[in-house]
């Protein structure tokens, strides 16, 4: 587990933040045209800053990890 993930507060989100330095938002999420991204779906992510995804995240772009899932549920390692 990648250090920036240990002890992590992750939960399903709907709107989130732009990660610094990016003006776009990760895959799953539409731009507000302002500072943040909004989806219609629950999505547990979380920033990169800049680090490689942990194991069971996957990189949905924009500088998030997105939990990976099957059908919509969650895998808790």
């Amino acid at each position: 587990m990648s250090a920036f993930f240990a002890g992590s507060c992750a939960h399903a989100q709907k709107e989130i933040p732009k990660a610094e330095g990016h003006d776009h938002c990760p895959l799953g999420y539409i731009n507000t045209l302002g500072t943040k991204c909004v989806s219609p779906i629950y999505y547990e992510v979380e920033p990169t800053y800049g680090q490689a995804c942990a194991s069971g995240w996957m990189n949905i772009g924009a500088g998030y990890c997105k939990r990976k899932t099957i059908l919509g549920i969650f895998l808790h390692r």
